[in-house]
């Protein structure tokens, strides 16, 4: 990844366990950086820049209203996060990741095709693609934790994307699920203290 913020400098990072952070389609990495003062100090949070630009900003892959997507710019994104991810990863305890919106998208590709490399997932006011090729491709044989927090009348996330996520979520994860009236498609402080505690409980009590 060519930009990449960091909640702490390099020489304090070996042992921490690893949070890595993907923004949502037409925004950066600041939005996620945000969130650092949110999480627990014991981490390490990486905010990563998505690679597609998008006007001013930034994406993962391009997307519509209706979430429909092409499945090779899906697997080029994934791949280029999971490299980078294998570059640094030796240094840390373990390896979460957190999505926004897109970054959602992106955090639960990512468990679909590496089962077993990440210790929670949380995904903010987002979405699971539904592909029927990613679908083949996936081979979780546990249920891996994962925290899904969203607003139920978020309008950019449509019916069918929310319908198909809490199906997939509820058959292949470990589900803590969320609901924040009023947050519209975002995220907030209250939420910020639900992660939390799933992080501490799923990554830093195992």
């Amino acid at each position: 990844m060519e930009t990449v913020v960091w909640s702490r400098p390099e020489n304090e990072r070996a042992g921490t366990p690893l949070l890595v952070m993907m923004h949502g389609y037409g925004t950066d990495e600041s939005r996620m950086v945000k969130l650092f003062e949110h999480l627990p100090a014991e981490f390490t949070c990486a905010a990563l820049r998505a690679p597609m630009v998008i006007g001013d900003d930034f994406g993962w892959f391009l997307l519509d209203y209706f979430l429909t997507n092409d499945f090779a710019d899906v697997i080029s994104a994934a791949n280029k996060v999971s490299s980078w991810i294998n570059s640094v990863k030796g240094q840390h305890s373990s390896v979460s990741l957190l999505g926004y919106s897109q970054g959602m998208a992106m955090a639960s590709t990512l468990l679909r095709l590496h089962p077993h490399d990440f210790r929670a997932v949380v995904g903010l006011s987002g979405f699971v693609l539904d592909n029927d090729l990613l679908a083949l491709s996936e081979s979780l044989d546990t249920r891996p934790p994962f925290f899904w927090g969203r607003d139920k009348a978020d309008l950019v996330i449509n019916g069918d994307a929310t319908a198909h996520t809490e199906d997939w979520l509820h058959a292949h994860t470990q589900l803590t699920a969320r609901t924040y009236p009023g947050m519209g498609h975002a995220m907030s402080k209250t939420e910020m203290v639900d992660v939390s505690a799933f992080l501490r409980h799923y990554v830093l009590r195992s």
